[in-house]
């Protein structure tokens, strides 16, 4: 346990910003996972539907600082490619 008063206080300000993270994180992670569950099942427009709300929740963490740009385009290339294959295959 901090002992310095600056150091308490970081540990208040990291716990917040860790709560308020969670949630954004959590989102995109389960947009991210009904878009996979969509594109396995061949459900065409609920797939298409479901990347789009997922690409928009990870630009959405990535904006926030939440995860890197990097991270977000990366992922969001790996559902668009998978929604590709799929749409190529139907």
């Amino acid at each position: 346990m901090a002992n310095i008063k600056s150091a308490i206080k970081r540990n208040k300000q990291n716990e917040k910003r860790r709560l308020r993270n969670r949630v954004f994180r959590g989102t995109a992670r389960t947009f991210v996972k009904k878009a996979l569950t969509a594109i396995g099942a061949g459900e065409l427009e609920e797939a298409r539907e479901a990347t789009r709300l997922a690409a928009s929740a990870l630009d959405k963490a990535a904006q926030k600082g939440i995860i890197h740009k990097n991270n977000a385009a990366r992922r969001k290339g790996a559902l668009m490619g998978k929604l590709a294959a799929m749409e190529k295959s139907s």
